[in-house]
C-alpha cells in the first residue's frame, strides 16, 4: 500500500474551482483503481506555513522545524505527491510558491555536495508526482506563462519521477466561460481517467537517503 500526498492550491471557492473538480475527479479514479492506497489530503490555504512568504525580515526563521523541516519530512514518507495547482497571473498561486520556498532546502530536498559536474542532486529520488494544473488561457497563449512546466522542472529538480501531467486549460476563453467547472472537467475525463489509471499502478519506491 503507497502513501499519497494530495496538495490542493487554489484560492477559488471549491464549487466554482476548476482545480477542485479536477483533483477530485482524478482521485476518484484513482481510487478506482487502486483503492487500497492511504491518501493524505492538504489545502495550502489551510496552512500557516504556506501563508508565510519569504522576505528580507524573516529570512533568519523561515526555513524553521515547524514550517519547513515538518513538510520536507512528510515527502520524504509518502510514496507519491498529486500537486494540484491553477494559473494565477501567469505563475503558480502565492500558496503554492510559499510552499515550495520552504522545501526547496540545500541538503535536504537538494544537494551539490555528490555532484561530480557541479549540478544539483535530487534527493526525493523516491518520489512520484502528479501535477494537476489549470489555467483560464490555452496552452501557448503566453510563452512567458507556463505555471505546469515551471512545476514540472522544479520537481524534477528535487529528483522526483514527474509523471504526464493534466492541464485543463482555456477555462476564460468565451466558447468556455460560461461552462461549470463540472462541465469542463467532463471534458477532459478521458485523460483524466488514462493518467490516473497510470499513476495508480505505479509500485511504491522506499525513501533511501543518499549519503
Amino acid at each position: 500500500m503507497a502513501k499519497v500526498l494530495l496538495i490542493k492550491t487554489s484560492m477559488v471557492e471549491k464549487s466554482k474551482s476548476f482545480s477542485e473538480e479536477l483533483a477530485n475527479r482524478f482521485v476518484k479514479y484513482y481510487k478506482q483503481f487502486n483503492p487500497n492506497d492511504e491518501i493524505i489530503e492538504m489545502d495550502l490555504n489551510d496552512v500557516e506555513m504556506a501563508q508565510i512568504a519569504l522576505n528580507r525580515h524573516n529570512f533568519q526563521q523561515f526555513f524553521n522545524q515547524e514550517h519547513s523541516d515538518k513538510y520536507i519530512d512528510q515527502l520524504k514518507t509518502v510514496n507519491k505527491l498529486i500537486f494540484v495547482c491553477p494559473m494565477t497571473n501567469f505563475n503558480i498561486c502565492a500558496v503554492a510558491k510559499n510552499y515550495l520556498d520552504h522545501v526547496l532546502v540545500a541538503n535536504k530536498t537538494f544537494s551539490y555536495k555528490y555532484s561530480k559536474k557541479g549540478d544539483a542532486i535530487g534527493l526525493l529520488q523516491h518520489l512520484y508526482v502528479q501535477l494537476l494544473t489549470t489555467q483560464g488561457a490555452p496552452l501557448g497563449w503566453y510563452p512567458w506563462g507556463n505555471h505546469t512546466a515551471n512545476l514540472k522542472g522544479t520537481f524534477e529538480f528535487m529528483g522526483a519521477t514527474v509523471c504526464e501531467p493534466v492541464l485543463v486549460d482555456g477555462t476564460k476563453i468565451p466558447e468556455n466561460a460560461n461552462k461549470t467547472p463540472v462541465q469542463r472537467i467532463d471534458e477532459f475525463d478521458s485523460k483524466i481517467k488514462t493518467v490516473a489509471n497510470a499513476f495508480a499502478s505505479l509500485n511504491a519506491k522506499e525513501y533511501k537517503p543518499i549519503i
